[in-house]
């Protein structure tokens, strides 16, 4: 089983890309669910190694407190010379009976009482795994956040050291496509996440959207579903898959499709003629992609399908179908 670190080290190397939607923070999903069908790839144990381990930086966090302001005020310092000051040690576990959290979390330290604007201040904000902050004894706010989990607790402190365990029930999320035995490239495919299974009902916001291959999302343990776009026309593909906190699971999503270039040609194997508009159609005259171009090329799952040319006010047309894998060329004879 691979440590907590082989987890940082692939965020280092794959930087979030998700976009997340809305300006306001992406909701926390319950750490309670039922338990799914499991992914396709095996979940890798993120317990930390026995001996001391250097620990990565990770992306800013993914979500914010809800005491934020739309721009996070500037943390205020302490007085100079404070008659009397606390500490407060702070640590995160990924839960009751699992490893200590070694990096990536952001803490961010709040007055308890909101200033004249109604505002919460930011005092204090530390991205080391276990900080200890000196603050003035009085009332305060403290948010972990850890990829799309946080936590908040409000705290006291006095003239002493205080100390403060979270648990912050985060597995990391990491997704590839496959069609056939082949790796899809990056830039192809692309991933939206939403929580619970694609089986219940009611619609739901994704947590996230547009995560590209590759990428180690943190998000808090549980059962999510996947919908897989490759390419943007047609080839679509749901899973459900299950996080489990302290680990990374790795998910295959495989798509049967075929990436196929359109050409409209005055003879078979002539050059495409420019200034061409194509419908991609069902056999049932549903339009799947609509094109201009003299060699568009479009992703579409397996099977049968039409393709119509309109060039200089003249419509041409043709069926075609498509084998799982099989990437090919599709011409289109003007007349």
């Amino acid at each position: 089983m691979l440590a907590l670190a082989l987890l940082f080290a692939a965020l280092a190397a794959h930087p979030a890309a998700a976009q997340f939607v809305g300006d306001a923070p992406p909701p926390v999903p319950p750490a309670n669910v039922p338990i799914q069908p499991t992914p396709s790839g095996p979940a890798i144990s993120l317990a930390p190694p026995s001996g001391p381990a250097a620990t990565p930086g990770l992306p800013a966090t993914l979500t914010q407190p809800p005491v934020t302001l739309a721009t996070p005020p500037t943390p205020a310092p302490l007085p100079a010379s404070s008659p009397a000051q606390g500490v407060l040690a702070l640590m995160a576990r990924f839960g009751k009976d699992l490893p200590p959290v070694n990096g990536g979390v952001v803490w961010r330290i709040y007055s308890d009482k909101p200033d004249a604007s109604g505002a919460f201040q930011l005092v204090r904000e530390d991205r080391t795994a276990t900080p200890n902050i000196v603050l003035a004894p009085g009332g305060y706010v403290v948010h972990a956040a850890l990829g799309l989990v946080s936590a908040v607790r409000p705290v006291t402190v006095r003239n002493e050291t205080l100390r403060e365990q979270f648990d912050l029930p985060a597995g990391g999320l990491r997704i590839e496509g496959r069609v056939g035995t082949s790796k899809i490239p990056q830039g192809q495919i692309t991933f939206s996440i939403y929580k619970g299974s694609q089986f219940e009902v009611g619609e739901r916001a994704p947590l996230a959207q547009n995560v590209a291959a590759g990428d180690v999302m943190l998000v808090p343990e549980g059962t999510y579903y996947i919908i897989s776009n490759y390419g943007d026309a047609n080839s679509v593909v749901r899973s459900d898959i299950r996080v489990q906190a302290g680990k990374l699971t790795d998910v295959t999503v495989t798509h049967r499709a075929a990436v196929i270039t359109l050409k409209l040609v005055s003879d078979k194997g002539g050059e495409a003629l420019a200034n061409t508009a194509w419908s991609v159609i069902t056999p049932a005259g549903d339009v799947i992609k609509e094109y201009n171009g003299a060699f568009p090329k479009v992703i579409l799952s397996e099977g049968e399908y039409r393709v119509i040319a309109k060039n200089e006010g003249k419509v041409f047309e043709r069926p075609f179908n498509v084998s799982n894998g099989v990437d090919g060329e599709i011409e289109v004879i003007a007349r």
